[in-house]
C-alpha cells in the first residue's frame, strides 16, 4: 500500500507540472497560435520517443517575493528522444511559465541537457520561445546565459545544434541561436532582438513594429540569420525533420546512405543553361537535373539569393551545393553571399559532406557601397572557407569564371579536388568586353571605324581567352565535358574522394578574417 500511495503522489506531482503556467497562460498561448512547449517537442520528435528529465526542477531565487512563487520546471522543458528513431537531446522554453524567462535554475536544466547531448555526440535541439532573462534574479541570469554560449561554442562543429524561433528571442538571448548551426523561423511567431521596440522609442524617439524590428522575414530576407522559413509550426518541424534527413549526428560519422534514385526528367540539363552568357536562369534546375530525385534542400533562401547554398543526394551520398545564381545580380559574390557560401563550406567540412561548387559569375560585384561595407574582408571569408576545407570539393563551371571570382569559387588553386567545366565555360580575367577596351584602348580610340574594331577585338579576346581550352591546357581544369555527362562524372568523382585524407600544418586553429 505504502508504493501505491508513493506512486500516485508521484503521478499528482506530474500532473502538476504538466498544467505549465495554468488553463489560463495556455488559452493566451494557443490564442497567439501557438503551440505549448509540450506540444511542440511531440509534434517534432518521433511518435512515443520523448522522455523528460529535471521535471520537478524549482527556481531557488528569494528577492522581489520570488520565493513565493512556484514556477513548474521553471519555465523549460529538457529531455531525449528520436528522430528517424535516432537519439537527439531537446528543450523547449515554456512561455506559459514566467513567460519563459531565464533564471539560474532554468539556465541549469538546459546546460545539463547541452552537455549530455556533447558527451553522447547527438544533436540538440533548443526551442526558444522566451521574454529573455528573469530580472529578478539579476547577475545569475546574465550567467546562465554565458554558460549556454560557452556550451554551444564548445559544440560547434561536434553536434549539429538546432534553434527553433517560436516566439520571442530578445537581448542576450538572440546570441545562443547565432552561435548554432541552423535557425528556422515561422512567420508572424518568430521574433529575434537585441533592443526592444519600447526602448528604442524611448532612446531614438522611432516607432517600429516587433514584427518590422525582427520578424521571421526580416531574418529569412534581410539579416541573413535564419536558414529556414515557413509559415506554421507544423511546416518548420516538417523542414527540421528533413534536414536530419541530410546530416550526420557527429562530426565523426558521415551522414547517412540512401538508395540512389536518377533525376526526374522533366529537368533536362542539356535545355537549362542559355547559350547566350547574358542571359540568366535558375541554377537550382541545373542542380535538381543532376541530384538524386531531384530533390535539392536549400538553406537562405531568401537571403542573398546570388549565391544558392544547399543539400541534396549523390548516388545516396549527401552532397552540399554552393552555386552562383544568374537570376540575382548575374550570380556575383557580394558581402552578403560571400558570408553565406563560407558559412556553409565550414558547416559542410566539419561534417564530413562533399561540396560540389557550380559557377557561373562575372566576379565580385564593384561599387562604392560594397567597398565600405568590406567585401575584401568578407570576400576573403570564403577564400579562407575553401583553403581550409578537406572534404572533397568538386567544382563545376558552366558559364563565366572572371577574375577574383574564379578563384573563389572553389578553383584548383584553393585545392579543388576535381573540376570540370562545359564547353560554354568562359575563364579569363575579366569579360571580354571589358578587356577589349582596356588591352586595345589605343587602336579602337585611333580607328576609322572605333565600333567596328572594337567587335572584332572583343570577338578576339572571345576566341583566345572566353573558354575553357586555355586554362585546361595549363591543367587547371581536369576536362572539359558534355552538359549530359555531368552526373556520371561528379558521381565517379564522389566516389573516388569517399577516402580523401590530408593534413596541414601542426597549430591550434588559423585566424579567419571574421
Amino acid at each position: 500500500m505504502a508504493i501505491k500511495r508513493k506512486i500516485k503522489e508521484l503521478q499528482r506531482k506530474r500532473e502538476e507540472v504538466l498544467q505549465g503556467g495554468g488553463e489560463q497562460a495556455i488559452r493566451k498561448q494557443q490564442a497567439m497560435g501557438k503551440l505549448t512547449a509540450r506540444e511542440r517537442i511531440v509534434a517534432l520528435l518521433d511518435k512515443g520517443s520523448f522522455n523528460e528529465y529535471d521535471m520537478f526542477v524549482e527556481h531557488d531565487a528569494r528577492d522581489f517575493d520570488m520565493d513565493k512563487k512556484k514556477l513548474h520546471g521553471d519555465g523549460v522543458i529538457v529531455g531525449t528522444g528520436t528522430i528517424h528513431h535516432r537519439p537527439v537531446a531537446i528543450f523547449a522554453q515554456d512561455f506559459t511559465v514566467a513567460g519563459g524567462s531565464l533564471g539560474l535554475m532554468h539556465s541549469h536544466k538546459i546546460t545539463k541537457i547541452m552537455d549530455h547531448a556533447l558527451k553522447m555526440r547527438m544533436p540538440l535541439i533548443g526551442i526558444n520561445d522566451s521574454g529573455g532573462a528573469r530580472i529578478q534574479e539579476g547577475v545569475n541570469s546574465l550567467a546562465g546565459y554565458g554558460e549556454i554560449f560557452f556550451r554551444n561554442t564548445l559544440s560547434s562543429g561536434v553536434i549539429p545544434q538546432i534553434s527553433v524561433i517560436l516566439g520571442p528571442c530578445a537581448g542576450g538571448a538572440v546570441y545562443s541561436p547565432a552561435l548554432t548551426d541552423f535557425v528556422f523561423v515561422v512567420e508572424n511567431i518568430s521574433k529575434m532582438f537585441i533592443t526592444g521596440p519600447e526602448v528604442i522609442k524611448t532612446v531614438l524617439g522611432e516607432e517600429i513594429s516587433m514584427e518590422d524590428l525582427g520578424g521571421a522575414r526580416v531574418h529569412s530576407e534581410m539579416t541573413g540569420n535564419a536558414h529556414f522559413f515557413a509559415k506554421s509550426e507544423e511546416e518548420c518541424f516538417m523542414q527540421i525533420i528533413k534536414l536530419f534527413s541530410f546530416i550526420p549526428w557527429n562530426n565523426a560519422e558521415k551522414p547517412n546512405l540512401t538508395a540512389l534514385k536518377n533525376p526526374k526528367k522533366e529537368y533536362k540539363i542539356d535545355d537549362i543553361v542559355p547559350a547566350d552568357p547574358k542571359l540568366p536562369y535558375d541554377v537550382r534546375d541545373v542542380i535538381r537535373s543532376v541530384v538524386d530525385d531531384s530533390d535539392f534542400f536549400e538553406i537562405q533562401e531568401g537571403w542573398a539569393k546570388n549565391l544558392v547554398i544547399g543539400f541534396g543526394r549523390m548516388g545516396g551520398r549527401t552532397v552540399g551545393f554552393v552555386a552562383n545564381q544568374p537570376l540575382f545580380l548575374a550570380g556575383v559574390l557580394d558581402v552578403d553571399s560571400s558570408d553565406k557560401a563560407a558559412r556553409f563550406i565550414r558547416y559542410c567540412d566539419a561534417f564530413n559532406i562533399p561540396i560540389i561548387t557550380l559557377v557561373d559569375l562575372p566576379g565580385y560585384l564593384p561599387g562604392v557601397d560594397q567597398e565600405h561595407a568590406g567585401v575584401i574582408r568578407h570576400g576573403a571569408k570564403l577564400l579562407y572557407a575553401y583553403s581550409e576545407a578537406t572534404v572533397p570539393k568538386l567544382t563545376l563551371i558552366l558559364r563565366k569564371a572572371y577574375g577574383g571570382g574564379y578563384i573563389a569559387m572553389s578553383s584548383r588553386h584553393l585545392r579543388a579536388d576535381f573540376v570540370f567545366a562545359w564547353p560554354s565555360a568562359e575563364i579569363a580575367v575579366m569579360g571580354p568586353e571589358g578587356a577589349a577596351n582596356i588591352i586595345f584602348r589605343k587602336e579602337i580610340k585611333e580607328a576609322d571605324d572605333p565600333e567596328k574594331v572594337r567587335q572584332q577585338k572583343v570577338k578576339e579576346y572571345k576566341t583566345k581567352f572566353a573558354n575553357p581550352y586555355v586554362a585546361a591546357a595549363k591543367g587547371y581544369i581536369d576536362s572539359v565535358i558534355e552538359p549530359s555527362e555531368t552526373r556520371k562524372l561528379l558521381l565517379h568523382a564522389i566516389d573516388v574522394s569517399d577516402k580523401k585524407s590530408i593534413s596541414g600544418p601542426s597549430k591550434k586553429h588559423g585566424i579567419p578574417p571574421f
